[in-house]
């Protein structure tokens, strides 16, 4: 018999891009399951609560029967065994991503030598985009329709109104 293979993608998710399904697809693609795990750190001030980060990925990442959405505090490796996942999901834009997600990585291994790390580089269009720079992008009246689900376009307007805010 076949066993199941999962695979945990962790992220603050605030919000949820369109690089960030990008690499839910590819892990989709990958493993029999993935779960989106939203992280909740109360050292970071979130523009959005677990829970509407949840919905947002939800909603975008609802073409993918493979993938589920769920939230998690403290430390990654244990939500790993609670999901009964050995695989940790990372996506990486740029070279300057890769020495902090190396250091996370040598971490994880330290703290469960069984889990494992896999880096998913993404595509070139999506190298710039992150949750921060949305945000800060579209607080100054920028368009950031192309960046991120219409879903989640639509909570930054219902979130943050701004009158000069391109719009579609």
């Amino acid at each position: 018999m076949k066993r199941s293979i999962s695979a945990v993608y962790p992220g603050s998710f605030d919000p949820i891009t369109n690089g960030h399904i990008y690499i839910a697809e590819r892990a989709a693609a990958l493993f029999d399951e993935v779960v989106v795990s939203v992280l909740l750190n109360p050292q970071k001030k979130a523009a959005f609560s677990v829970e509407e980060r949840k919905a947002m990925a939800r909603e975008a990442l609802s073409h993918l029967p493979n993938v589920k959405v769920d939230s998690f505090s403290g430390l990654l490796v244990d939500f790993l065994r609670q999901e009964q996942s050995r695989i940790i999901i990372r996506g990486l834009r740029a070279l300057s991503d890769f020495e902090y997600e190396f250091q996370l990585a040598l971490m994880n291994r330290q703290l469960a030598p069984e889990i494992e790390t896999l880096f998913i580089v993404t595509e070139a269009r999506y190298s710039y985009l992150s949750s921060h720079a949305v945000k800060e992008i579209y607080q100054f009246g920028g368009a950031v329709h192309d960046m991120v689900p219409p879903g989640v376009f639509r909570r930054l307007r219902e979130r943050f109104p701004l009158p000069g805010n391109i719009l579609p």
